[in-house]
């Protein structure tokens, strides 16, 4: 029985030292997991190079989005002023246009009355100049009232009057006036495109009635066409006018535009952003009003502390530096990172840490020794 009992006593005194050994491992190891400690030979053949903390002015790219747009006088929308029914068309989404090719023939009995109404009054200018120059002549020689004279002259004047804005409500349509006569009267009139461009929309179909606030299509021209970037307020001190930046489209995004910036927007959204416009500097039709892109701008920032890219080491997701302790031993620690630019990344860092000595050559190997050392 006492010989049970040493043992049991034994053994729970054997479990607790080791468990106390256990528990210091786990405290003390944390004190030394991010040091590394090299012979000189070892330092040498690592290529180990150490250095202060550089202060470089560095660029960064703003990263924004937007779509391509066309300007207002680069978009037309077709309406017939007098209304009427549609007789023929032949336009689709898609389609080029030429300036002054018919793209749509109207008909309506307003445009009958409304060539009658010109030609009549046409007509009847003839009488009233005959009758106002008679009227003139007698009224000169006193064979007729003043009064009689001046109603002559009124109704002369009044028809050139109708007959001017009659011209102009012909040709508002598409008539000619001057080409109009009784054998041209027609029922119909043909529309005609103000620009050379693509069609858009096409609102309407053939022998629907169109009234004159209708829009019967949309064109557009986009030899014109710009980016429209959406740029937060934060970023807007960033930007200028002349600026050059670089768009590309989530199809293909290898595929670089150079734009220059137009426009700065003067009013804030609501999402604290604005519209700022851009010009192509190479016209590309595969590029679609509404297209989605995104764009790249270099802008400049204050001089920054920076350390070479191979300095800077990744681990567990997190950016990693070495510093120098002694001559023989590294501590790692996390930097946060910045803009990068011709091989220098900016560190963001305390000024005391700034006064540190850095590894700026060589941090893989120091990575990689750590890492051996944590399975050991």
């Amino acid at each position: 029985m006492k010989l049970k009992l040493f043992y049991s006593l034994a053994a729970f005194f054997l479990f607790a030292c080791n468990h106390k050994r256990s528990d210091e491992k786990v405290v003390n190891a944390p004190l030394a997991e991010n040091l590394v400690t090299l012979t000189d030979a070892q330092i040498k053949n690592a290529g180990i190079v150490t250095g202060k903390i550089e202060e470089k002015e560095i660029s960064s790219i703003l990263k924004v989005n937007g779509k391509v747009d066309v300007p207002p006088q680069n978009m037309v929308s077709i309406s017939v002023p007098l209304g009427g029914y549609l007789k023929t068309t032949k336009l689709l989404p898609g389609m080029h246009v030429k300036k002054g090719e018919s793209i749509a023939v109207m008909e309506d009995q307003q445009y009958i009355q409304l060539q009658q109404d010109y030609l009549s009054a046409k007509a009847k200018l003839g009488f009233m100049e005959n009758e106002y120059l008679r009227q003139k002549d007698l009224n000169q020689s006193k064979a007729s009232s003043d009064k009689v004279y001046q109603q002559a002259e009124a109704d002369y004047e009044s028809q050139k009057i109708l007959i001017a804005s009659l011209s102009e409500k012909l040709k508002l349509v598409g008539i000619d006036p001057g080409k109009l006569s009784i054998t041209t009267i027609s029922k119909s009139i043909s529309v005609y495109s103000p620009i050379d461009g693509y069609v858009s929309k096409v609102n309407v179909n053939i022998g629907k009635y169109v009234s004159p606030t209708e829009v019967l299509f949309e064109l557009i021209n986009p030899t014109d066409i710009h980016l429209a970037l959406k740029v937060f307020e934060k970023d807007l001190d960033k930007l200028f006018i002349g600026q050059q930046l670089i768009a590309f489209t989530n199809h293909e995004p290898l595929k670089k535009h150079r734009c220059e910036i137009l426009l700065i927007g003067k009013d804030i959204y609501s999402d604290r952003s604005t519209d700022v416009h851009c010009h192509f500097e190479d016209y590309d039709k595969t590029l679609i009003p509404g297209t989605y892109m995104n764009a790249e701008i270099e802008v400049k920032n204050n001089r920054a502390r920076v350390l070479p890219d191979e300095a800077l080491v990744r681990y567990n997701n997190k950016q990693f530096a070495f510093t120098k302790k002694t001559d023989n031993q590294f501590e790692m620690v996390e930097i946060n990172t910045g803009d990068r630019e011709n091989g220098f990344t900016e560190v963001l860092i305390s000024n005391e840490m700034a006064l540190k000595e850095f590894v700026k050559k060589g941090a893989y190997s120091l990575l990689m020794s750590l890492k051996n050392k944590s399975e050991e």
